[in-house]
């Protein structure tokens, strides 16, 4: 439970860091024009911070995340027997026409 704080903890800094790179970038381009340079390239040291940030956030968010499932779908329907696998509960209906059927039919509260 603690290794998923500290990795809450680290993920929000990645997306701060990824924030401040962009602002960065940002900040950089207004210097230029200010300036009047032309525009060839990002500094190196924002394009570390990037490419550094990016991949601390997405290792964390897999860390967060938890466990994958199988792509395989035999690998859940290897543990099924051949009664469940038909049975899907969010099909069942309760109020159909057969209580048309049957006019003296009074539900039970």
């Amino acid at each position: 439970m603690g290794d998923k704080w500290f990795n809450k903890l680290v993920l929000i800094a990645g997306f701060a860091s990824l924030a401040h790179a962009a602002f960065s970038a940002a900040h950089h381009r207004t210097y230029l024009r200010l300036t009047e340079q032309e525009w060839t390239s990002l500094p190196l040291d924002i394009i570390v911070q990037t490419v550094v940030s990016l991949v601390v956030v997405i290792y964390n968010i897999i860390e967060v995340v938890g466990n994958f499932k199988e792509i395989r779908a035999t690998v859940d329907m290897q543990q099924k027997t051949w009664d469940t696998l038909g049975n899907f509960p969010s099909f069942y209906s309760f109020n159909h026409r057969g209580r048309a059927l049957n006019p003296g039919y009074a539900p039970q509260d």
